[in-house]
């Protein structure tokens, strides 16, 4: 999988000022765990960027002073007041040790429900999952083609081979619902039923009733 190049330095001063001293160099800090000891580090603002504003899931190999860490990001710090990046968080891959990650969830194929005049709904963007680094991918596909007229797909229905979903597996992850449009051509196509005027059904006799007596003679004088 993809995977970007982050070269930094080795830090050996902590606390503000030296942090203020490598904000002011256009650098950021950072830390690597996760592995035999925790490595931290500063690199350029720009080395960060390719990982930092995508959507992509991305592998970093962060090299410093000759030494190489293939990490994960996870997480990251930005200045409330001009959102610029001061801190980001690595987690090293160690090949036998499950890691924890969100990795994009990618919709293939067309739904039926859309073909049929539907409108397809995406609920969910990426998944949380457990596995190991070897079985780490760019995304996790879920083919939709099936999904009909106000049908669901949820968590559950996702098959991540090798990986363990964190998700509740009752989330919706996609639906196709049907549009106003569609509506009002399903309610057109319909045959209305004419109602039987109130004055017709009270002059028709009742099923099985007898019908109405003549009228009797007039009586003699």
């Amino acid at each position: 999988m993809n995977t970007i190049t982050i070269d930094g330095q080795l830090r050996t001063e902590f606390g503000k000022a030296a942090t203020r001293q490598l904000r002011s160099e256009e650098k950021v800090p950072g830390v690597i765990y996760g592995g035999a000891k925790e490595i931290n580090f500063s690199a350029p603002a720009t080395a960060f960027k390719s990982i930092v504003y995508t959507p992509e899931f991305l592998l970093a190999q962060v090299n410093i002073d000759g030494a190489t860490y293939k990490c994960v990001l996870k997480d990251l710090q930005f200045d409330k007041v001009s959102d610029k990046l001061i801190h980001a968080d690595f987690l090293e891959l160690v090949e036998d040790k499950k890691i924890t990650v969100t990795i994009p969830l990618k919709l293939t194929g067309i739904p039926a429900g859309v073909k049929a005049g539907g409108k397809l709904a995406t609920r969910m963007k990426s998944l949380k999952v457990k596995t190991l680094p070897k079985y780490l991918r760019e995304n996790i596909e879920l083919d939709i083609t099936a999904l009909e007229l106000n049908e669901n797909l949820r968590v559950q229905d996702v098959k991540a081979e090798n990986m363990e979903i964190l998700n509740s597996p009752r989330i919706p992850v996609a639906s196709v619902a049907m549009t106003r449009q569609l509506k009002q051509e399903e309610a057109t196509a319909k045959p209305a039923t004419a109602a039987v005027p109130a004055a017709t059904a009270a002059a028709s006799p009742a099923k099985g009733a007898p019908a109405a007596a003549a009228a009797k003679p007039a009586a003699k004088k």
